[in-house]
């Protein structure tokens, strides 16, 4: 499962004070073997109960990045640290059988837009451009920088997270490269990932060619501005 929390409302964008719970019991519900989380918040209320984790926030103060959960053990997990960024990729090598799989949690540079609140007018329209193309930039900066750390990793992988971009950008395309897509192995409709009046899939599994994707659902929840999805994956 790979899932954005947006900080489990830590700041409050939701007026239902009990939405961090609901995310927590949905997760718990569904209990997948390998959770995948970005825009995490590590709170002592928040406490899943996986043998194996990695979690990596952007300093001993700050509580906020990225985790990944897993009922396998870790024999190895990292981070890539992103330069003048809040977001990052981090991964963890997690041992099923015999097999040695390297599950990467992608998060991609924000656009930082806020359709609620965004004025798509002449007026501001240049500021937007000029907000976008920077996002932009640092994400295809972002993507490269995975491309080059992956190609160091000879095993399986698997590839998950929040690319802040769709299945049409470059970003999306260099990523998944080789690689199966198991939305569009196993998914049904639009796959909207994002709650948005459009249906931008911005959220993605990516697997091995050689690995088969059984099932794959996306969940129309409303914990987070993200929804939750999460594949079966079978290994060769």
């Amino acid at each position: 499962m790979s899932y954005n929390v947006r900080m489990f409302n830590y700041y409050h964008w939701s007026t239902d004070s009990h939405l961090d719970d609901k995310a927590f019991e949905f997760i718990k519900r569904e209990s997948p073997d390998v959770l995948s989380l970005q825009e995490f918040y590590q709170s002592p209320d928040i406490s899943f109960k996986y043998p194996h984790q990695y979690i990596k926030t952007k300093s001993k103060s700050n509580k906020f990045g990225q985790a990944i959960y897993s009922k396998f053990p870790i024999i190895n997990s990292g981070s890539l640290d992103f330069k003048n960024s809040a977001n990052n990729v981090i991964y963890a090598d997690i041992v099923k059988d015999k097999d040695t799989i390297r599950i990467y949690n992608i998060h991609l540079e924000s656009l930082k837009i806020n359709p609620n609140k965004e004025h798509f007018g002449e007026q501001s329209s240049e500021k937007l451009i000029g907000r976008l193309s920077s996002a932009f930039q640092k994400q295809a900066s972002q993507a490269q920088e995975f491309i080059d750390h992956e190609k160091g990793w000879k095993g399986k992988k698997i590839i998950c997270g929040d690319f802040n971009n769709t299945a049409f950008s470059w970003v999306y395309k260099q990523i998944k490269a080789g690689k199966k897509d198991a939305f569009i192995e196993a998914g049904r409709g639009f796959g909207k990932t994002f709650n948005y009046t459009f249906p931008l899939r911005i959220d993605f599994i990516l697997v091995d060619p050689e690995m088969d994707i059984n099932s794959f659902e996306t969940f129309d929840i409303r914990y987070s501005d993200h929804f939750p999805i999460l594949a079966y994956v079978q290994l060769p």
